[in-house]
């Protein structure tokens, strides 16, 4: 009898300690519950513990987990999904611009004309007390929501002020235009040739530069301009302004649902900042990162060792390549000539390419060599169809394989036949969906002309081919905002109203699964992200409606309540 006196006791504090052992930290119910995940897509009740989720099933099965300290969130009504993935943005390029006067147009701001833009500007002038010498940065001015559907010129700039040197940026981020004291600063005289992927605007008339710069003119004009700029002194908390500008972007994503997010194009300073984020613990997201692998040529190999490793949540992510420009800056390349060409264009124009097959080539050849991979944007189909080509033969070669998982950004100009090259090659597309609502219009009136219009971003296609696909935002070409392009996706409606491809109209759970498991799997964490799972990190994000069970008219509507990085509150809205 005293031996099973013994065992009985031991029994019991072994039972407690396993209950406690198990014990949650927190556990959500009350709500919708969806996780991305095909063998149980809704559930009651999901329990964290240390960061991860520990069970997700029904409410009666989630007591199990409950004790004394456990966190009972009752979400009333609001819907739990896995935290959202930016699959391709620029935070320290939205970081960067922090400071710039905002040029954005409806439905973001408020610059609608060339005059609307003259104004902002002189505004800032006076309200800033700027000395007459300053230098102006404005961003985000786009030609095709203005009413005059072109670019500002250098007297209209001229016309704002003679003696601040002014830049402002388009909003795809591929164009910029400059006054005449921005091209005396940065030393660009009326005879500058054409830099290889770039272009030097000029009126076609007098051949005088018209203060336009294309790709790599306009890269090349911002980064020797950031480099002329007196570098800020960190204030009393020890932080710089470029620091705290990168703290204002993240808070932004994080606002918008994301907890892990992309520096897709890191160049100049970028890893820097980056990197000093990092260690002063400032990261309260994940951030890959891709270097721009043209921009970092000299120290390439200075990040293999940390290829596909979180230190203090910054990871590099492999390379980023720039194929070509934008299709709504009309600088993409196409095959077929844009149907309204820019102004000072042939009828003939086709954009143009960033690299040769040559150069392309062999850039991959030595990452995929390496085991590395990479981001390609390539917006016009001539874009898709090198990268295309070059894949495909590194493939054949057996250089490039399907696992390293390399993805197209953008493929806006896509055309059926592309599909099934991407099936077979095996690489991702990642849509800029929101180009549907945000520019259609122009694509249908102006860019591509109705029937290349209607097949952009064509996920409808990808998903009956068995691709696995993503959607991203490209901020700061629009804000972080994911919803908006889940939105577009489904609906495909423009500013108009016009619905454009109808036939690739995709559900909402597939738009969902894109900024979820998708773009988990494209950053080769499905493992650890994307859905909710036990095992997986407790990365979730909180709605105020439920995506599935509303009008797909209103997805634009929903608003991020709460998201959560590894069981930690990161934003919280008021």
């Amino acid at each position: 009898m005293k031996s099973i006196s013994k065992y009985i006791l031991l029994l019991c504090v072994c039972l407690l300690s396993c209950k406690k052992n198990n014990e949650g930290e927190a556990i959500y119910f009350g709500g919708s519950i969806l996780t991305m995940e095909d063998a149980l897509p809704e559930a009651e009740a999901l329990v964290v513990k240390n960061g991860k989720i520990i069970f997700v099933g029904t409410k009666d099965k989630a007591s199990e987990f409950v004790g004394k300290s456990t966190r009972q969130i009752n979400l009333e009504g609001k819907t739990l999904l896995p935290g959202f993935i930016d699959a391709h943005g620029h935070i320290t390029s939205r970081a960067g611009m922090e400071q710039a006067i905002d040029l954005s147009p409806s439905p973001y701001g408020t610059v609608n004309s060339i005059p609307d833009l003259q104004d902002v500007l002189k505004n800032a002038i006076n309200k800033n007390k700027m000395l007459p010498t300053s230098p102006l940065l404005g961003n985000g001015y786009d030609d095709a929501i203005m009413t005059e559907h072109r670019h500002p010129n250098r007297e209209e700039l001229d016309a704002v002020s003679t003696t601040n040197p002014i830049i402002v940026v388009h909003a795809s981020g591929h164009a910029s235009v400059v006054n005449s004291a921005m091209l005396k600063l940065l030393n660009i005289p009326e005879d500058v040739k054409d830099p290889d992927g770039g272009h030097y605007g000029r009126d076609y008339k007098t051949n005088r530069l018209n203060g336009k710069l294309e790709e790599n003119a306009s890269f090349a004009a911002l980064i020797r301009l950031t480099e002329m700029m007196p570098k800020p002194q960190p204030s009393a908390d020890g932080l710089s302004q470029s620091l705290k500008d990168f703290i204002t972007a993240q808070d932004e994503w994080l606002s918008y649902g994301q907890t892990t997010i992309c520096d897709g194009r890191s160049m100049g300073n970028s890893v820097e900042l980056l990197k000093e984020a990092a260690e002063k613990n400032l990261l309260k997201a994940d951030i890959v990162y891709f270097p721009d692998f043209e921009a970092n040529r000299k120290e390439w190999k200075s990040f293999l060792p940390h290829y596909m490793k979180y230190e203090k949540r910054l990871k590099f992510g492999g390379f980023k390549f720039s194929d070509d420009g934008s299709p709504q800056g009309k600088t993409a390349w196409l095959t077929e000539p844009y149907l309204i060409p820019p102004e000072g264009e042939s009828s003939g124009y086709k954009g143009y390419p960033i690299f040769t097959d040559e150069t392309l080539y062999a850039d991959l050849k030595t990452i995929f060599d390496r085991h590395i991979t990479a981001q390609l944007h390539v917006n016009g189909d001539a874009a898709i169809d090198q990268a295309l080509r070059i894949i495909g033969r590194l493939k054949d070669e057996g250089v490039y394989k399907p696992e390293l998982r390399a993805t197209l950004i953008h493929v806006q100009n896509s055309r059926p036949d592309h599909i099934a090259k991407i099936k077979a090659i095996g690489v991702i597309p990642s849509y800029f969906s929101s180009h549907v609502y945000l520019w259609g219009d122009w694509h249908y009136n102006s860019v591509f002309g109705p029937k290349r219009a209607a097949f952009i971003s064509p996920a409808k296609s990808a998903k009956e081919a068995g691709i696995i696909f993503t959607i991203h935002h490209d901020s700061p070409v629009t804000p972080p905002d994911l919803l908006t392009g889940v939105y577009s996706a489904v609906n495909r409606i423009t500013r108009s109203g016009m619905v454009l491809g109808p036939n690739e109209r995709i559900k909402v759970i597939d738009a969902l699964k894109a900024i979820t498991i998708n773009a988990a799997y494209q950053y080769q964490e499905e493992n650890e992200k994307g859905s909710l799972k036990e095992g997986k990190l407790a990365d979730l994000v909180i709605l105020d409606q439920n995506p599935l069970t509303i009008n797909p008219i209103n997805l634009r509507d929903i608003r991020v309540v709460e998201t959560i990085k590894e069981g930690k509150t990161v934003f919280k809205k008021n």
